[in-house]
């Protein structure tokens, strides 16, 4: 099973948007995707409809060590992809984790029990440094951060995602690797010049990173995005085909080249979907 988790010490920059989608996008490609929600703003938990909603969430599963797929896994409208709903609205993980004696390892030993019925974990972060993002990125093998292309967001790359990742980095000495870091412009309005000079500064400034690179995908900033997040369903369903009038992907187009990118190893269901797409 993957475990990717999406990531930023910045609010507001579509880590949810990114998630919801993305999980929806690879369960219509047949894969089987269980998203966790661990932020306590549980945005990711109300944007699919439930078919089937578990007694318990994402509080039971860090807390208690609940692992029972029955009691803690909801099930989404969309088939094949399942959801650990947030249910810590008083944030009493982040007490709990910070004086946890296996804190910021807790999700990464509960992982090792977890029933291995998923290709891909997708967990939705909180938008501020704690405990529990730090826990959540311990346990990933892939971490993705989307920025928008704002020279405050820029600034808070470099002092707060970046930062972080870099203070992980004693726990090599455990025999644990922080994961590589994914950056992915988000929200992009390609015709305004600050947001050109700034996508080209960071590109320029990651071109010789080993461990942190930019996805050559850039999402666009869409309508289609809101519009799928009203209707609760992935942005691929809504947005097929380009726009006459804008230059910029189709919302499909866009999901399905930033899954690619993710997970070249599934690029075969993943390009199947686009097959079925252009058919209907």
């Amino acid at each position: 099973m993957r475990v990717v988790s999406v990531i930023s010490t910045k609010g507001g920059v579509g880590k949810t948007t990114v998630a919801a989608n993305l999980g929806g996008l690879l369960a219509d490609a047949g894969l089987r995707v269980l998203l966790l929600d661990l932020d306590s703003q549980p945005t990711l938990s109300s944007y699919y409809a439930l078919n089937q909603k578990a007694d318990a969430g994402a509080y039971e599963f860090i807390a208690l060590n609940l692992t029972a797929s029955a009691q803690i896994i909801s099930r989404t409208v969309i088939t094949g992809l399942d959801l650990i709903l947030s249910n810590d609205d008083q944030g009493r993980l982040s007490t709990l984790l910070l004086h946890a004696p296996d804190g910021r390892l807790r999700l990464r030993n509960l992982l090792d029990n977890f029933p291995p019925n998923y290709d891909l974990l997708l967990i939705d972060t909180q938008g501020a440094r704690s405990v529990l993002l730090e826990m959540a990125v311990l346990a990933s093998d892939l971490a993705v951060s989307p920025i928008t292309p704002e020279m405050l967001a820029a600034r808070e790359l470099q002092r707060g995602t970046l930062q972080l990742l870099s203070e992980l980095e004693p726990f090599r000495h455990l025999g644990i690797t922080p994961p590589p870091l994914r950056l992915l412009l988000n929200q992009v309005n390609a015709i305004r010049t600050d947001a050109r000079m700034i996508i080209r500064g960071l590109r320029e400034t990651f071109a010789g990173a080993t461990s942190i690179s930019i996805l050559e995908t850039v999402v666009p900033d869409r309508v289609a995005y809101l519009n799928a997040a009203s209707l609760g369903l992935p942005v691929h369903r809504i947005e097929t085909r380009q726009s006459g009038d804008r230059c910029s992907p189709s919302a499909l187009d866009t999901m399905l080249a930033l899954a690619i990118e993710l997970f070249p190893e599934w690029h075969e269901a993943i390009s199947a979907l686009n097959r079925c797409s252009e058919v209907q």
